[in-house]
């Protein structure tokens, strides 16, 4: 686990620490419940709904990034397999997923095609040789 030295406002210190007694945890183990909740309350809002099997990793570069569900397996890599002229199949034996998670994925990338078609130029312009994956 790592520290972080945190600053509050002293009410706002004195307020986490009533409610932090009243549940029966310490101070920091009240913190850490509150951030847990709030990034996953975010992450929640990132995902879209009409796409189960789509869900966001925030990655080294701590953008939000869409993957495959349980995979980590990002949705521009099959955008670009598909452009490298892959079909549906293909993609979903290389990556040994179900033909159906790769077809939910490229309904995702139509969905939201300007975010992704981003994503895959920022990381061309990055490195030229390499490939989104």
């Amino acid at each position: 686990m790592t520290r972080y030295a945190l600053s509050l406002p002293v009410d706002l210190k004195r307020e986490a620490e009533c409610l932090a007694k009243e549940q029966g945890v310490s101070l920091n183990q009240f913190i850490l419940w509150s951030v847990a909740e709030k990034v996953s309350d975010l992450r929640r809002r990132l995902d879209d709904p009409r796409f189960p099997g789509i869900t966001y990793r925030v990655g080294a570069s701590g953008q939000p990034t869409p993957v495959l569900r349980g995979t980590g397996l990002r949705v521009q890599t099959v955008v670009v397999d598909v452009r490298q002229g892959l079909n549906v199949e293909q993609i979903a034996d290389e990556y040994d997923l179900k033909p159906k998670q790769i077809k939910e994925t490229l309904e995702f990338y139509a969905a939201h095609r300007a975010e992704i078609d981003a994503a895959i130029q920022n990381e061309t312009e990055m490195d030229p040789n390499e490939h989104a994956q």
